[in-house]
């Protein structure tokens, strides 16, 4: 590709429509061309990519001004903002799980920015706190992302995450004294702390450059061990593979210790498998798991005695478990244990010696037990259609689980393995009637006449008379599955009359590989279509009407709000793309882009592709004078994995392109990523605008 540069300053027309309703700042223009297979595209806003200028910043803070003023003249926004802090203030316990002898959870008191790690002796016992959050920072931005207990029992290493970066830093503390160590990791990415002896395994970049640590492009990920006590400048470059510069390293070592598992990953839908020996003295790297393209998955499950268990999707779309003998791990050794199934495996943990088996069918979870033949026990009835998570293991025959659904806000039972009975450990209370809603599952025809299904949560004395407000959300990607979930933000919408519509589209992994398979590269547009017949269905059968919809979507799912709204502008009353892939064509150089190629495809892999691209493209689809959705984009200043460019370009052409009859706002939160780790207190201050952003524009007047 041939890049061609002339940095012309120019003005962002604002029509009159516009002025009389908003006055949006004043976006510079310049003559950037880009030119892809002899096709010359124009890039007038590509300043706005370098988010460390002065001339960035300004226009940030002007668009903030602008959106913030907006948002506050919206006349119910503090009423909904106290329901929301309301619905929210309520105590969340987390799951229990075990390890060395005694039970740990998490536990927020309703408000706390951050959940705080507790332990207990016994499940009835004096909980203690662990590790709090919420003193790491004044503000809550720093999060707590992840733990790893020692196998000694002696040490726990944590990861944090500053203002929703996906950098990690990590830090072991001493569990007996609750003191720090002196070990402290920087520049993680993607890795946890993986336990061998008395140090750990993580992945890691080098250091970025000063600057430039939340866009450059991410490359040379490389695993090291780390040793207790040293310095992280001693740390031993245990694995990295030069020839792929552009691919992920993740080490996870056996409860055992006696093998090291590493992972490849990044260049296509699955990933290589490498085994290292850790009872043999400079035992190599073995691979023991790949395809040619990288279009299956495996991963290693558990061992037991001389057996060792892995998951995978080769020749068994909705996947299927593996064994083999642990001397012999390579691939062509694995037998079947748990054959492929009519529903999609969708997570497995081996606890007590069985294992249970969660598998998605039509987006909900089932649970099943199997023994150590592979021969099934019995299946665990879940209280009603959705999510289940389980704790527990191997060697331990208590478990628990959690379980919640759109209208369940997550309870916590002690699950007998051999009796498969279950009774409630606790249940949260949130003040609101869960009776009074009602979740149906709805099948439809998208444009190719594919069966999509979906999810509608409305009051039970909702009427079908086509003018109910709707908030439509999906995903549709990267294999990913919307199972059913609870969420507060969505309560008081639903307590106004509106209807919540999840739907599963193409590219989601609710169906298996085939399934994901069928909503990428040059079958994106298929998840468009999905989406855009859900609206269509939505209102042929009396539930709606285009005035009434909003469509919400985040990450790749801001990509399908953007080309939604392109596609079809009057369908829809409003739309919310948040942290949102916006420029298809320059998507791949930033950050971790460059993995996103296997459900994407890139703008230089061929004539076709990026013709196919630029076809959907949010950002090079927008037409002047067109009266699009009343929009609020939403992203972040810390956001690394979709760089915030994506969204300001896209909210800049948006600005100049809209006729004015809709507002077009970008809000734009500081000291915040994309989405994870982000504080209560920021969450609430989102979800009350775009939650009044949506009810407002969609004419709902909320009795609070």
């Amino acid at each position: 590709m041939k890049k061609i540069i002339l940095l012309v300053t120019g003005i962002m027309a604002i029509s009159c429509a516009q002025q009389k309703k908003l006055v949006y700042p004043e976006t510079a223009k310049v003559d950037t061309v880009d030119v892809y297979f002899g096709t010359q595209v124009q890039d007038p806003y590509r300043w706005l990519e370098d988010d460390t200028s002065a001339a960035t910043a300004a226009w940030v803070e002007a668009e903030n001004k602008v959106t913030f003023e907006y948002l506050k003249q919206i006349p119910f926004r503090q009423k909904l903002q106290e329901r929301l802090t309301e619905l929210t203030n309520y105590e969340k316990i987390g799951t229990p799980f075990k390890k060395h002898g005694k039970y740990y959870f998490y536990r927020n008191d309703g408000l706390q920015n951050q959940s705080v790690l507790y332990v207990q002796d016994t499940l009835d016992g004096e909980p203690r706190v662990v590790l709090d959050p919420n003193k790491l920072s004044n503000d809550g931005t720093v999060a707590l992302s992840g733990i790893s207990f020692s196998n000694d029992g002696k040490y726990l290493a944590y990861t944090i995450s500053r203002s929703g970066s996906d950098w990690r830093e990590i830090f072991v503390m001493d569990l007996a004294s609750g003191n720090l160590t002196s070990d402290h990791i920087e520049w993680a990415k993607f890795s946890g702390a993986s336990w061998q002896g008395d140090g750990f395994y993580y992945s890691a970049y080098d250091s970025p450059e000063k600057g430039k640590e939340f866009s450059n492009v991410n490359e040379n990920h490389k695993i090291y061990y780390h040793k207790l006590g040293e310095p992280q400048s001693k740390d031993q470059l245990v694995y990295t593979n030069p020839a792929f510069p552009k691919r992920f390293y993740y080490a996870s070592v056996s409860d055992d210790e006696k093998m090291m598992i590493i992972y490849e990953s990044g260049a296509g839908r699955g990933n290589r498998m490498f085994m290292k020996d850790l009872t043999k003295k400079n035992a190599p790297v073995v691979l023991i798991a790949e395809d040619a393209k990288l279009d299956n998955q495996y991963s290693f499950v558990e061992n037991i005695g001389d057996k060792a268990y892995f998951y995978t999707n080769e020749n068994a779309p909705k996947g299927k478990i593996m064994v083999a003998d642990i001397n012999k791990p390579e691939l062509k050794n694995w037998k079947e244990f748990i054959p492929e199934s009519e529903s999609v495996l969708s997570g497995m943990r081996v606890i007590g010696n069985k294992f249970i088996m969660t598998y998605d069918q039509d987006a909900s979870n089932h649970a099943y037990v199997y023994d150590l033949n592979g021969k099934l026990v019995h299946e665990i009835t879940l209280p009603s259609l959705g999510s289940v998570g389980f704790s527990g293991d191997k060697d331990d025959k208590e478990c628990f689980f959690s379980f919640t659904s759109f209208t369940n806000p997550g309870a916590t039972y002690i699950y007998d393995i051999d009796k498969n009975t279950y009774e409630l450990l606790r249940a949260p209370k949130v003040k609101f009637n869960s009776d009074d809603f009602v979740t149906e599952q709805i099948f439809y025809s998208s444009k190719d006449g594919a069966r999509i299904p979906m999810f509608l949560t409305y009051k039970k004395d909702m009427v079908k008379d086509g003018n109910n407000p709707v908030y439509l959300y999906g995903y549709g990607g990267f294999n990913i599955s919307l199972n059913p979930g609870f969420s507060t933000s969505r309560i008081p919408f639903l307590e106004n009359g509106g209807i919540y519509v999840q739907v599963n589209l193409r590219g989601g992994g609710e169906y298996g590989e085939e399934w994901h398979v069928a909503g990428t590269k040059m079958q994106k547009q298929n998840v468009f279509d999905d989406f855009i017949s859900a609206a269509e269905y939505l209102i042929d059968n009396k539930y709606t009407n285009s005035k009434k919809i909003a469509i919400v979507g985040g990450s790749n799912g801001g990509l399908l709000v953007g080309a939604c709204m392109t596609q079809r502008p009057e369908l829809f009353q409003v739309a919310i793309p948040q942290v949102g892939v916006m420029d298809m064509l320059r998507y791949h150089k930033f950050t971790i882009g460059w993995n996103w190629a296997s459900d994407y495809g890139t703008s230089e892999d061929s004539k076709e592709m990026f013709e196919y691209l630029k076809g959907y493209s949010p950002l090079h689809n927008l037409k002047p004078g067109t009266t699009y959705p009343a929009t609020l984009v939403t992203t972040a200043d810390h956001d690394d994995r979709v760089v915030p460019a994506h969204s300001f370009k896209f909210a800049a052409m948006l600005q100049a392109c809209n006729d004015g009859t809709n507002p077009t706002l970008i809000r734009i939160e500081t000291k915040a990523g994309h989405g994870a780790g982000k504080p209560i207190a920021k969450i609430l201050e989102e979800q009350a605008d775009i939650y009044g952003f949506i009810m407002y524009n969609l004419g709902m007047k909320p009795n609070f």
